[in-house]
C-alpha cells in the first residue's frame, strides 16, 4: 500500500525536477570572437567612437555596437560581421560626412582589407 502512494509522489518529484533543472540551464552561448590587436587598432580609430554601447550616435550603436557584439546569438552575430565587410566594401564607413570632420578616422584600403578579412573568416567559422 505504500508503495502505491510513494510512487505517483516520486513521478511527480522526478518530472518537476527534470523540468525545472532543464528549464534553468543557461542557453550555450555563442562562440566569442578572436579580434586580434591589428584589427582592435582599425576599430578603435575609425569604428568604435560611434559603434559602442556608451556612443551618443544612436544610429551608429543602434547599427553595429562593438562592446555588444560577443553577447549577440550566433546568427545576429554571423549578420553583423557580413555587414561589417559589405559597408567597407561600398565604402559606406565610416560615412563622408563623418570623415569630412575628421579626415584622420578614414580606414585606408590596407586596413579595410584586414577588417574584411576578419569579419569574413569569423563569419565563416561561426558557420561550421
Amino acid at each position: 500500500m505504500l508503495n502505491k502512494k510513494i510512487l505517483p509522489l516520486f513521478l511527480i518529484v522526478f518530472v518537476f525536477g527534470a523540468f525545472t533543472s532543464s528549464a534553468t540551464k543557461s542557453p550555450k552561448a555563442p562562440q566569442e570572437l578572436e579580434m586580434p590587436e591589428n584589427v582592435k587598432a582599425i576599430v578603435k580609430n575609425s569604428c568604435f567612437g560611434c559603434h559602442n554601447t556608451d556612443s551618443k550616435n544612436d544610429k551608429g550603436k543602434e547599427a553595429l555596437d562593438f562592446k555588444a557584439l560577443n553577447s549577440l546569438s550566433k546568427t545576429k552575430m554571423i549578420k553583423s560581421l557580413r555587414e561589417i565587410s559589405e559597408v567597407l566594401e561600398e565604402n559606406e564607413m565610416p560615412p563622408k560626412k563623418f570623415l569630412d570632420k575628421y579626415p584622420d578616422k578614414k580606414v585606408s584600403d590596407a586596413d579595410k582589407k584586414v577588417l574584411m578579412d576578419w569579419a569574413q573568416t569569423e563569419a565563416k567559422s561561426l558557420m561550421k
